[in-house]
């Protein structure tokens, strides 16, 4: 049976950018029109949540706030109106916190695109507390069964990469680089071994290749070692097919062209603080598609959760207190993450 939820809920707050969140105590808030307050079980650490905390993106939130867009937790109290949950299911919340669902990006399956949509720990509080908000109408369903700790990376990692890889317009048996085996890239590479793809990873550090042969790839290049261009270029005799940049380096912006094959697409992830080093001429000799690809509809979601859900994604996963978030995005910064980590309540 639920209990009746306190007054008061602890959470990790950014009350001014920076380098650290404050853990303290803050007000329980009322659920709205087609709103749950749900009670946290786990929830994700994800880079966007570092760059909320430091603001580093042209588009800022506003401090008060709670970041956190991977959280799962129980539906303990629904706000007025008809709602597809009930008290006692088990939610998730997501960067695509809502949208306004009738524009024409929200009508035609482009929902992430909507100018009113809100974000999860970014434009509205999230999941980096006990207690959480989530409107029913977007909030992310759980499958029964599942590891919540291993499912909390789904919803925004697995999402995003998943999408990525669908617009990437990449068939079975072609070449698929993952350029970035972080967070975000190791479960790239299960995602895109399960859908047929060859898989090639590309990073700095050997111990991250490691990873992503032990998830499936086929060939790894080290970019600090060795061009990772030519390499691939070499390996697949004429470049990969699809390339899908989750790095946050700006170098592996430019790289991405070098690795692809004629008339290939390379999908952006990744949101580094500077520019694109684009070369117009190799795009346009090679003929390539660039396109930026923004987490995933409520679709995308069910899809990348049900991939999960029967077994073909495993993120690596590590739990910490919420007292560790600011030892978390220190590790973060200096890339010592291997998978992804979660706060567990």
């Amino acid at each position: 049976m639920t209990t009746a939820a306190p007054q008061e809920f602890t959470a990790a707050v950014v009350e001014k950018f920076g380098h650290e969140v404050t853990i303290k105590e803050v007000d329980l808030p009322k659920p709205g029109p087609f709103q749950a307050l749900v009670k946290v079980i786990t929830s994700g650490i994800c880079h966007t949540d570092l760059h909320a905390l430091e603001g580093d993106w042209p588009v800022k939130p506003n401090p008060p706030f709670i970041p956190g867009h991977e959280g799962i937790g129980e539906v303990v109290e629904l706000g007025p109106g008809d709602h597809d949950v009930a008290v006692g299911d088990i939610v998730g919340n997501a960067w695509l916190w809502t949208a306004c669902g009738t524009c024409e990006f929200c009508i035609t399956g482009r929902e992430t695109y909507c100018h009113q949509a809100e974000y999860g720990g970014y434009t509205q509080n999230g999941s980096f507390g006990q207690y959480m908000l989530v409107d029913t109408r977007y909030a992310a369903r759980i499958p029964d069964g599942v590891d919540y700790l291993e499912a909390a990376p789904i919803l925004c990692a697995g999402v995003t990469v998943y999408k990525a890889l669908k617009v990437s317009d990449t068939r079975p048996g072609q070449f698929m680089v993952i350029s970035g085996v972080g967070g975000l890239g190791h479960i790239a590479v299960q995602y895109a071994v399960a859908m047929g793809m060859r898989v090639i990873a590309v990073d700095v550090a050997d111990d991250k290749l490691e990873l992503a042969r032990k998830h499936g790839a086929e060939f790894t290049v080290n970019a600090r070692n060795e061009d990772p261009g030519e390499a691939i270029q070499n390996y697949t005799e004429g470049g990969s097919h699809g390339i899908l940049v989750t790095a946050v380096h700006e170098s592996a912006f430019g790289q991405a062209i070098d690795m692809a094959r004629r008339n290939g697409t390379i999908v952006f992830n990744g949101l580094p603080p500077g520019e694109f080093p684009a070369s117009v001429f190799n795009i346009v000799f090679k003929g390539l598609t660039i396109r930026g690809s923004l987490v995933g509809t409520r679709q995308d979601m069910a899809e990348a959760l049900d991939f999960f859900a029967r077994g073909l994604i495993k993120p690596t996963v590590a739990s910490c207190s919420l007292d560790e978030v600011n030892d978390v995005f220190e590790r973060m910064r200096a890339g010592k993450i291997d998978g992804r980590i979660a706060i567990q309540y």
